[in-house]
């Protein structure tokens, strides 16, 4: 009989007078690999930080390895030993991968650090699994994979039977998912536990054995081994695929020539892993460039922002040379732009507006400029938030402050690096409704990414580009021929095999 690594009872969990989780309950067993997709953030950060500390509960219980350790009547003061790997690496730099799983743990006593003692120590668990990593290597120079596989190895060593991943999976590659994936069943072999949360139903496919859907802290539906069948899955989220199926059906094949149209090129442009590469964008197309190794992304993000400067090529806007940094015409929307491009201190109209510095200089601060949009966009953005703290609004409040302050700079390319990342579905839905706004102003819009992700619900064309800057281009007529893996290329099939039976 297979053991309990976790159990949560009936938990409801109140913070601050508000109800994260309520009446939660779900189970996970040694060597199981364990679904997680949140339909709602709501509540996410609060179970991750149960899971960590036994902060009081409302109602309910809590075991781990069969044992009480949280109660409504009492919590243990001792934290349960479970590590969470999130998106962003919990690693130490300046330290290397040695002294990150053994030094930087509880029960270390050594004052003089013998990094040949920690290397032979490390080695034999780099090689069960396949990795070349030098456990001499500083963390920093580490890929964003091979920090997750760190993180992961330091979690085995301290002898932790369950290992939460946390929507880590559109930051590797799907070279490095296959890698991952295998690590994963390793441990599971050994009786370890994980629990992977993701938003895609197509990556917990790959991987879990079961599956577990939570809405608004509550669970909704547990999904058995049996039931892990795509067709069964895409039933939940059918809201979402309705908008991307009527998107598809609305759109017209052929309606950009970038032959004919081109608003922005990249010729021959070499920049750190770029090498000699051409790149052609066309008025309000929808470009998906994918990374296939962490590398080439990391240079397409900085070359796009303007960090970076091409060593050799040209990039040309409407047939004039000029630089990504800085230009009015081209503009970039972050990683996470409702905490990456949100100014505190600066009030919403401030926050708004700031995009028009580039267009029309001072005169942006002028009051009647600034009455004009708050009534032009009050009725889309709603009137209260001209009143509200930037730190007081909701997360899509957030969103749509960034995507308007670029509708109002009218740039004529859009860089979106991983737009979809860490928002739920309701805020996938509302992203997606935004790039469409950009995209019917003409506004060409270039999604920058690792793993696809949802970025091809909305996708005109896709560029692939591999370590050594190969690049395969693929039309949406093609797009069916994408792994069954890659999320929403189910409705491209399905598409396709409607059009063939006609």
């Amino acid at each position: 009989m297979r053991q309990e690594v976790l159990r949560m009872e009936q938990v409801t969990y109140v913070e601050k007078g508000i109800t994260r989780l309520e009446n939660f309950s779900m189970q996970i067993y040694e060597g199981e690999i364990m679904g997680f997709m949140p339909a709602s953030g709501h509540g996410l950060s609060a179970f991750l930080k149960l899971l960590l500390v036994n902060h009081p509960l409302h109602d309910g219980f809590i075991y781990y390895r069969e044992e009480l350790v949280n109660s409504w009547r009492e919590s243990r003061k001792d934290n349960i030993r479970i590590s969470i790997v999130y998106d962003k690496s919990c690693l130490v730099e300046g330290m290397t991968v040695a002294e990150n799983i053994f030094v930087l743990r509880q029960g270390f006593r050594q004052r003089i650090i013998r990094r040949s003692l920690l290397r032979k120590q490390l080695e034999p668990f780099l090689e069960e699994i396949g990795m070349d990593i030098s456990p001499d290597s500083y963390v920093e120079k580490l890929s964003y994979f091979e920090r997750v596989v760190v993180e992961i190895l330091r979690a085995v060593i301290l002898g932790h039977r369950l290992i939460v991943l946390n929507e880590i999976g559109t930051r590797i590659s799907e070279t490095e998912s296959k890698k991952l994936y295998l690590i994963l069943r390793k441990y599971a072999s050994q009786g370890i536990a994980f629990l992977y949360i993701t938003l895609h139903f197509e990556e917990a496919l790959q991987i879990c054995d079961r599956m577990v859907l939570v809405s608004y802290g509550r669970v909704q539906k547990v999904i058995q081994k049996q039931e892990m069948v795509l067709d069964i899955l895409l039933e939940y989220p059918e809201e979402f695929n309705d908008l991307v199926r009527g998107h598809m059906e609305k759109q017209k094949e052929g309606k950009i020539d970038t032959r004919k149209d081109i608003v922005l090129e990249l010729k021959n442009i070499t920049c750190e892993a770029l090498q000699n590469i051409s790149i052609k964008i066309g008025r309000g197309e929808c470009l998906v460039v994918q990374s296939l190794d962490s590398i080439v992304y990391q240079s397409l993000t900085g070359l796009a922002t303007g960090e970076l400067l091409p060593e050799r090529g040209d990039i040309l806007l409407e047939g004039r040379e000029i630089s990504m940094g800085n230009n009015r015409d081209v503009a970039v929307i972050r990683e996470q732009p409702n905490e990456s491009m949100i100014f505190q201190g600066m009030s919403y109209i401030d926050n708004l507006c700031i995009g028009l510095f580039r267009r029309l200089s001072n005169s942006w601060q002028d009051d009647k400029v600034r009455k004009s949009i708050q009534l032009e966009y009050g009725p889309i953005l709603g009137q209260e938030v001209f009143y509200s703290q930037v730190e007081d609004l909701t997360e899509q409040q957030k969103y749509a402050l960034v995507y308007t302050r670029i509708l109002l700079q009218k740039p004529k390319v859009v860089f979106c690096i991983q737009p979809f990342k860490g928002a739920d579905i309701s805020h996938r839905m509302f992203i997606w409704k935004m790039l469409e706004m950009l995209l019917e102003k003409g506004i060409a819009v270039v999604i920058l990414a690792i793993n696809l992700a949802d970025s091809m619900s909305c996708a005109d064309r896709l560029l692939r580009i591999d370590s050594k800057g190969l690049m395969i281009e693929m039309s949406r007529k093609e797009f069916p021929m994408l792994i069954g893996t890659v999320p929403w290329v189910h409705l491209y099939q399905k598409k396709e095999k409607m059009e063939n039976n006609t």
